[in-house]
């Protein structure tokens, strides 16, 4: 136990003391919001440089009125479809729509011309202005006024709660509650990617420098890669305490410059002062809302399991690396090895998109967030949508029994690969590794 305590202490502190750690531990919590702010204020700025774009409209029905904006400014134009398509194409006008003289129940024909291709919602956009204005004239023609077509246009905000067995409710976000567990997930599937590629690069160079020939002769090859892949995973730990720290301080230095508050009474009170009385009343309840919402995040509890599956997802992920390091001379030669740890990964992140967020307790999300190859990235993006507490500690279970399954397993390859040299390692070499008894 001692010896690997002693990889452990080797591993962190030659990291540590690195530069590029230092470097990268002050940075990250710094260029990350500045990246954000600057994205945000080219947003802004983009939206204000742009021009009025000049939109052609050959309208043949006269059924459909555009309206202009900032953004577009509409022309009607007259004559057959070819001299349209002719003028605009020698003009330096931005689009042309044209409008046959459709049937209102059934509006086909409707073409549209750029030189360029339009945005992924840029047509959209028209074709709901267009399906609008149909059905109010639709509806029109059926005798209804203007009045009664204003009342018959309702919007529904719905309120979500969330009843405890007790019968308590809590105001629940279920876009931001995807947020924070996504941000977690995928802030463990690049700690995979990044410490994990730390443990086979260790790995790659002391096999080619002879070090480990030195080493094996005092430690165990299986405890050294314990020491090795623990070492690195305590870097990381330290490494993302010291960014929450920092990012902790930065938030609330940030908050107090703009004059922010976390207390919902004390923004509340600032929003009152900064407009008339009806906008600050609906400000306030907007600001209290989502106060209420921040303050009832379970932050003690998300940290700590971010911990446990960054840890057990390190060290599943960590051993495989190793043990990928230990069979190859150079990295080149581990790109074969390398994909069939990485698409579970993949299939991880993935899951958060396609199952997780549209139906977070259905049975591919519960299944994702059960089996250990992709249970660290998954169930964080489940965390705060109210999971079970048995299924976490299924979870939790069968993480544990994962990576100590996969630390015998690599320990395996690691024991015969990293004294092994200038040997052409394939699956079937690995295979015989795994079951040599000696």
């Amino acid at each position: 136990m001692n010896k690997i305590l002693l990889v452990i202490q080797r591993e962190f502190m030659s990291r540590v003391k690195k530069k590029s750690f230092l470097l990268a531990t002050i940075l990250v919590p710094l260029i990350f919001p500045a990246i954000i702010g600057g994205m945000v204020y080219l947003a802004i700025q983009n939206e204000k440089n742009k021009e009025t774009e000049i939109v052609r409209v050959l309208d043949e029905s006269g059924l459909i009125n555009f309206e202009d904006s900032d953004r577009y400014s509409y022309q009607s134009v007259e004559g057959p479809l070819e001299t349209a398509k002719d003028g605009f194409s020698k003009s330096d006008d931005f689009a042309l729509i044209y409008i046959p003289d459709i049937d209102i129940d059934n509006p086909e024909g409707v073409l549209f011309y750029a030189k360029t291709s339009p945005g992924v919602n840029l047509v959209d956009r028209f074709e709901n202005n267009i399906e609008a204005q149909i059905r109010d004239i639709k509806l029109t023609r059926s005798g209804l006024t203007e009045e009664q077509l204003d009342q018959l246009k309702t919007y529904v905000s719905i309120d979500s709660f969330n009843i405890s067995e007790t019968g308590d409710e809590k105001k629940s976000d279920a876009g931001f509650t995807f947020g924070i567990g996504y941000v977690m997930g995928f802030l463990i599937y690049i700690f995979l990617f990044a410490y994990g590629a730390q443990v086979m690069q260790g790995v790659i160079e002391e096999k080619n420098s002879k070090i480990v020939e030195v080493i094996v002769s005092t430690v165990r090859p299986f405890h050294m890669m314990i020491g090795k892949v623990v070492g690195v995973a305590s870097v990381g730990i330290f490494q993302f305490l010291i960014w929450m720290i920092l990012m902790s301080v930065i938030s609330f230095a940030g908050m107090a410059a703009f004059g922010l508050s976390m207390d919902p009474a004390e923004t509340a009170q600032m929003v009152q002062g900064a407009g008339n009385e009806a906008s600050a009343v609906q400000a306030n309840e907007k600001v209290q809302e989502i106060m209420t919402i921040i303050r009832d995040i379970p932050i003690t509890q998300i940290v700590l399991l971010f911990v446990f599956y960054f840890l057990g997802g390190y060290l599943l992920y960590g051993a495989l690396f190793a043990a990928v390091g230990s069979a190859v001379d150079t990295p080149a030669d581990a790109q074969q090895f390398m994909m069939p740890i990485m698409m579970p990964i993949i299939v991880g992140l993935m899951g958060l998109f396609m199952f997780v967020f549209n139906d977070p307790h259905g049975s591919v999300s519960f299944w994702l967030s059960i089996i250990p190859f992709t249970s660290p990235i998954v169930m964080m993006g489940r965390i705060g949508f109210g999971v079970p507490a048995w299924e976490i500690a299924l979870s939790m279970v069968l993480l544990v029994g994962g990576f100590i399954f996969t630390l015998w397993l690599a320990g395996r390859i690691y024991r015969i690969g990293i004294l092994m040299h200038g040997a052409k390692v394939n699956y079937k070499i690995l295979a015989k590794w795994l079951m040599q008894k000696n």
